[in-house]
């Protein structure tokens, strides 16, 4: 493994590590929830772009297939673009219904588990 592989696996790792933290928060702090439910998704999805490759370049097509109208046919793109969707939606419309999303939210975070486990081998 290279250098760089070294590097954005460590980054995918404490993104990762940092996304389980913030849905923790929210837990913890009913007031503060949307807060750190929006960190945890973004950090969540970092996590998958750093395993991917150069995040801005994976950000880029992440937008540029949000706009297209034919359906994704990728798994892990669709997945970056249901997160990008979901961020859009708690921007737009802050929840109210913390438990449902909350859950949501921990689904989302194992499966970028399992996508930055596959991608860059097994995490600690």
């Amino acid at each position: 493994m290279s250098a760089i592989d070294y590097y954005r696996k460590g980054w995918a790792v404490r993104y990762l590590r940092e996304s389980k933290a913030e849905l923790i928060a929210a837990k913890k702090t009913p007031y503060m929830a949307t807060g750190f439910m929006m960190e945890a998704l973004t950090k969540a999805q970092a996590a998958i772009y750093y395993s991917l490759g150069d995040p801005a370049v994976i950000a880029s097509i992440v937008q540029e297939t949000l706009h297209t109208p034919s359906g994704v046919k990728e798994p892990i793109l669709n997945f970056l673009v249901e997160i990008e969707k979901t961020l859009q939606q708690m921007v737009q419309c802050p929840t109210v219904d913390n438990e449902k999303t909350i859950e949501q939210i921990s689904d989302i975070i194992q499966f970028t588990s399992e996508i930055v486990e596959l991608f860059c081998g097994e995490i600690s």
